[in-house]
Formats: C-alpha cells, sequence, structure tokens
C-alpha cells in the first residue's frame, strides 16, 4: 500500500482558515483535500524512459488501410457525408485547438475487384466488387467509380503511397467463370492465362493512372493459404510456383509498357507462412522461396519486384508468448535476407484470440483500440514491420474490423467513428514515412507501458508512442542525450478523448489509464 503525504498550507494558515474561514469554505477546503489524495492515489509510480537515437532499426513506409468493399457504394453518398469520412482518415489538419481532424494515412489499399457484382453466387452485395475488364474482353473505366472517388480524394490529401490489390482474377480469366474457387486444391486460373491476368493487371494501372491516380504498388495475390471455396468473398489459392510465374509476367509487362509500379508479394494468411510451410506445403515458406537465389521460384531480382515481404497478422496475436515468439521468429529469418523489409499488411480483430478478445461484435470503444495498439507495438518492435495496415477502413458490420463504421445503406446515412481510428492515428499521423525506429529503455514499475519512438525525416523531432492497458494514470519521465524536454506536445487517445492535444512543460508527462498517448519532441541541433 501506498504512503502519501499531501502538504497543502502552512501551519499558521491552516489554523486560521479553520477558525475564521465561514464552514462552506472549510468544507469545499476539505473536499479539495480528499480529491487531491485520491487523484494522487490513481496515478503509479514515476517510470523512466530513456531515448536514444544513436541505436536505430527499421525505417518506417507507411501506414494504410483498405477501401475494401464499401467505398464502392460510399464513395457515392451525398457529398458532404464523405468528405467528411474521407478528412477522417486522410487529413493531417488540425483545429483551432490544435486537434487532429483525421489520422493522416500514407498508403491507400485500392481492391481491383474481379467482378463478382455481375454473375457470382456471393450473397452479400457488400463483399462483391465491379471489374474493369468485362465479359466481352472490353475494358469499361467507369466501373468502380466510388473507389476511385476515395482514392483520388486521398491523393489531395498527400497520402504517399496507393496500392493496388487483387483478392482473385477477373471472372473473365477463371477456370469456373466465378470470383472464388470451386476447389482449394487448385488456383482458380488457368496456367496458360497467367499471362493475360498479368497484361490486365498492367492494363488497369495504366486506366487508373489516366484517371489521374499514380499507383506505386500493386498485390496480385491475397492469402494464397486459404482454399477459397465458401464463396463468402472473391478468393482463390495459389501455390509459390503460380505466384513466381504471375510476378515475372508482371515484371515483364511492366518492362514492356513503361510501368513503374512495384510488385508487391504475397499477403500471406499468417506470418508464420513467410518462415515455414506449417499444414500448407507449395504455400508457405514465402520468404526463402520467393527472395532466396538457391530456390527454384526466386524473383527477388527482378527489376519491378518490391523489396519487400507482406504478411497478415491475424491468428498469431493470442496467447502473449504466441504473439512474440512468432514475430521474434519471422524478425529472425528476415537476418538472413538484409535488403529485404516486412510490411505488414492486412489485420483487424479477427476470431476469439484464446479469450481476450472477440472478432463478433461492433465496438466503438476504447478496449478494441488498446489491442490494436497492442497489435501494431509487436509488430513495429519485434517483427519490425516496416509498413503496418488495417483491413476495412469503413465497415458496415457487427464486427470489430472497421476504422470508421456506417449504416449498411447503398445510398447513405450515419457514420460512427470508433477509437481503432484513433488508436491507428497515434502512429499514422505522426510516424510520417521516411521516419526511423530507435532504441526506448523504459523502467516500467507498473509493467503496463508498451512504449516505442521514432525520429522523423528530417531528424528534428522524436515521435514516441506509449500504450497504457493498466488500471492506473502513469507517470512517464522522458530523458535523452541529444534531444530537447521543452514544450513536449502530446496527443491522446482513451475513452474520451480522440487525439487530444495537450502542451506540456518539463520532461514529465501523465499517461492516462487505458489510453494511447503520442509525444512529440524536438531534437537539439
Amino acid at each position: 500500500m501506498k504512503t502519501i503525504f499531501l502538504y497543502v498550507l502552512e501551519p499558521d494558515l491552516r489554523c486560521r482558515m479553520n477558525l475564521y474561514t465561514p464552514m462552506y469554505k472549510r468544507l469545499n477546503y476539505n473536499l479539495f483535500i480528499i480529491l487531491s489524495i485520491l487523484q494522487l492515489s490513481a496515478i503509479g509510480q514515476t517510470n523512466n524512459l530513456m531515448l536514444d537515437t544513436s541505436v536505430t532499426y527499421q525505417t518506417i513506409d507507411n501506414f494504410g488501410a483498405s477501401d475494401a468493399w464499401s467505398t464502392q457504394f460510399v464513395g457515392l453518398w451525398p457529398e458532404a457525408k464523405k468528405e467528411k469520412i474521407a478528412s477522417l482518415l486522410f487529413s493531417r489538419e488540425v483545429d483551432i485547438k490544435g486537434n487532429p481532424n483525421g489520422i493522416g494515412l500514407s498508403l491507400w489499399r485500392f481492391n481491383l475487384g474481379a467482378g463478382s457484382t455481375d454473375n457470382d453466387n456471393i450473397q452479400d452485395e457488400w463483399r462483391k466488387a465491379e471489374s474493369f475488364l468485362q465479359q466481352d474482353g472490353s475494358y469499361n473505366w467507369n466501373k468502380q467509380k466510388g473507389q476511385v472517388w476515395f482514392a483520388k480524394k486521398a491523393q489531395e490529401y498527400g497520402v504517399n503511397d496507393l496500392l493496388i490489390f487483387s483478392n482473385s482474377p477477373p471472372v473473365k480469366l477463371t477456370k469456373n467463370q466465378k470470383a472464388y474457387t470451386s476447389s482449394g486444391n487448385h488456383a482458380n486460373l488457368d496456367k496458360g492465362k497467367i499471362d493475360l491476368y498479368a497484361a490486365y493487371l498492367a492494363n488497369s494501372i495504366e486506366g487508373l493512372q489516366k484517371m489521374g491516380l499514380k499507383v506505386d504498388y500493386i498485390s496480385p495475390i491475397n492469402e494464397p493459404q486459404w482454399d477459397w471455396e465458401d464463396g463468402s468473398q472473391e478468393g482463390t489459392p495459389f501455390w509459390n510456383d503460380q505466384i513466381a510465374n504471375l510476378a515475372k509476367s508482371l515484371d515483364s509487362e511492366f518492362e514492356k509498357k513503361g510501368i513503374e509500379t512495384k510488385i508487391d508479394l504475397a499477403e500471406a494468411a499468417q506470418i508464420n507462412y513467410l518462415f515455414e510451410d506449417d499444414n500448407k506445403p507449395g504455400r508457405g515458406n514465402q520468404i526463402y522461396e520467393f527472395f532466396n537465389p538457391d530456390s527454384q521460384n526466386y524473383i527477388g531480382d527482378l527489376s519491378n519486384i518490391s523489396q519487400t515481404i507482406s504478411g497478415h497478422s491475424y491468428f498469431t496475436t493470442s496467447p502473449e508468448s504466441k504473439l512474440i515468439d512468432e514475430r521474434e521468429a519471422l524478425a529472425e529469418n528476415l537476418k538472413n535476407y538484409h535488403s529485404l523489409k516486412y510490411w505488414m499488411s492486412e489485420y483487424c480483430i479477427l476470431g476469439d484470440n484464446d479469450g481476450e478478445i472477440n472478432g463478433n461484435g461492433r465496438d466503438l470503444g476504447i478496449d478494441s483500440a488498446l489491442y490494436m495498439a497492442k497489435v501494431i507495438h509487436n509488430d513495429l518492435t519485434i517483427a519490425q514491420a516496416s509498413a503496418w495496415h488495417w483491413w476495412l477502413a469503413i465497415s458496415p458490420y457487427d464486427y470489430k474490423d472497421g476504422l470508421i463504421y456506417i449504416d449498411k445503406n447503398k445510398k447513405g446515412g450515419n457514420f460512427y467513428e470508433s477509437k481503432m481510428l484513433w488508436a491507428l492515428g497515434n502512429y499514422s499521423r505522426f510516424i510520417r514515412p521516411g521516419s526511423k525506429r530507435i532504441k526506448v529503455s523504459v523502467a516500467d514499475k507498473s509493467n503496463t507501458l508498451l512504449c516505442s519512438a521514432y525520429f522523423n525525416k528530417n531528424k528534428d523531432e522524436i515521435i514516441t508512442v506509449i500504450v497504457n492497458n493498466g488500471a492506473k494514470n502513469e507517470l512517464l519521465t522522458l530523458s535523452s542525450a541529444n534531444s530537447s524536454m521543452e514544450n513536449l506536445k502530446t496527443y491522446t487517445t482513451s475513452s474520451d478523448s480522440n487525439l487530444a492535444f495537450e502542451e506540456v512543460s518539463g520532461s514529465q508527462v501523465e499517461i492516462p489509464k487505458k489510453s494511447i498517448v503520442t509525444i512529440i519532441q524536438n531534437i537539439k541541433s
């Protein structure tokens, strides 16, 4: 139990107050003393955090989210509502009090649909997608209008990167003329149509460029380890040799057409498939398969291949031991590939997570946001991800999969901000492309704080993100050999705050219970 000594007035003044002040003032004074004691007892011990910019780790490329599948409708909603949603996702401006208007994403993921809206058996139209490629072989660039609206709006807000991704080849090219496979035993694409698929992807990039959209990355494969037989959404399995052949064909198309877009592989369904086969022979161990020169599927020397490997954090976040062990194994494997970066390219709270948190049920509150922040922290600090992407930017579902939630109404409706939106903003809004993670040493007496720090591209400020999962406020004292402790700025996301701005004098910052706090400080010249 903690003993607290509170000295508020010198003795003579206390006596004078007791003797001469009216009763109601003495009651107010005593109430002040009680409240002060309660407030102090709710704060944990002071924790010391040392920042060291001389020890650096990965460079951050971007933070992103996907437009699947809602933007095809929301992009056609009334102007005021879709503009506000775009502002929440992309804006880096602040209001008159200094509070951010949005989370400033630095990458936007555009779902290049397979055309399941036209002739498919997927029941939920909110999980279908149009395609630019039509059944007669022509291209209709008026398709996917809502998605194009959001992609252009992202560009207007200065979002650095646009990535287009495919869950399935277009229906015209699939074996069963559907956007999902009939059997998990084979890819839903004939071997002889790999070149046609590559040509379609290149043509789609050129079409988007003619609309004024610069496509920085293309991800032509999604979660190839899953069978995608249930018809709940577009999808197909792929084997590593097929992925390698597609990458080679796509690289050739880009060379022929002068396209500078980088090819991103392979959106592994779980991060362990990047370094082991597990139960999916021929579809796992993808770091070795694609980036080791000894592999028959080596594509690391292609001129248009991105020197990144992408994986999804699903089903690897619980229990705590698995969260850590899987990411340590990934980081250890990547040490053998010095030029290769890791992107965590998709995540939402999926499944029951061993009882820690259940993906079912929409949650706009702080608990889901804290779980998300824990995953981000471990992906960045253990797996050393240089990019982190959330799944649905906009969700109509009763599930923990959205940053912004909407009424399931194609023509309009209400939208709802989640704390997950703002928790991601504690990272995306401040840790900009080109920032570099630095060493943090923290003496955390409470054992509830998750701390990571970065200096920005210009090396003139340090960004520290603190996640406090505990039930008490925590005091944090920052120190650094080469950064200023004057005029710290903090941005807090909690049950009652959304990146709330505050200026702090001195080096001590109070981290509220159940909150995510970003601290900005200047680096001494």
